[in-house]
């Protein structure tokens, strides 16, 4: 679903848990402060924890509560692989609008669990994107291509899909072939591979969240519609 935070529009990816309170995930970056070209998680500028986030179809906004950029400037992050690829917030889902939360990925079905193992060269990568810019024309939305590798050390997937990730498509969320969730889209590549996306691989963004974002063990939440499979 659509997600807008202070008027930067998003696509949310997955639903997550800590047993008590219910969140909804964007990429860290669609609460930047800086411009498009501003991917570096420890340098760049990012709006505070408490940001409300408008979330298509509730009742109230959410509130910011995990932000990777924010968390890894706090802790002077060092390691250049995390600093560029750590691309994952967290937006806490006001107790009024849990019960109409739908963990499903849409038209795909899933999750099924979190790939923990990265991709290989050209195997199957699903999304579903949900950019303002396709003018409500949900049938662009599905997206199946494939994995041109891992790189950062694990921390990111290059993918190619029909039709690629636009902006507003920020943060939406990939599987596997097996409906496991892979990561989270965070950029649009120019250079060396036009028209392909970078997908931050989400085993490694929650972990960071867990070790150090102060909300306990925080959970994927399995989705309630059955995996569909690749469409070929």
């Amino acid at each position: 679903m659509q997600t807008r935070t202070n008027g930067a529009q998003c696509t949310s990816n997955f639903v997550y848990s800590n047993g008590t309170d219910v969140f909804l995930g964007q990429a860290a970056h669609c609460s930047g402060t800086g411009g498009s070209t501003e991917t570096n998680g420890c340098s760049a500028g990012s709006l505070p924890l408490g940001t409300p986030v408008e979330i298509a179809g509730a009742s109230k906004p959410g509130t910011l509560v995990y932000n990777s950029w924010l968390t890894m400037q706090s802790r002077h992050e060092a390691d250049a692989n995390t600093c560029q690829y750590n691309d994952l917030a967290l937006v806490k889902i006001d107790p009024s609008d849990v019960s109409t939360v739908n963990p499903s990925l849409p038209f795909w079905g899933g999750p099924t669990g979190v790939n923990t193992t990265g991709t290989t060269q050209l195997a199957t990568v699903l999304s579903y994107g949900n950019s303002e810019l396709r003018g409500g024309i949900t049938q662009l939305s599905p997206k199946q291509g494939a994995s041109l590798g891992d790189t950062g050390g694990g921390w990111s997937h290059t993918v190619f899909t029909v039709t690629p990730g636009i902006p507003g498509d920020s943060g939406s969320g990939f599987l596997d072939r097996d409906g496991n969730a892979l990561g989270v889209l965070s950029t649009l590549n120019l250079l060396p591979q036009p028209g392909t996306n970078g997908v931050g691989d989400l085993s490694r963004e929650l972990a960071y969240a867990n070790a150090h974002g102060g909300l306990g063990t925080v959970q994927l939440v399995p989705g309630t519609a059955k995996f569909r499979g690749p469409l070929i």
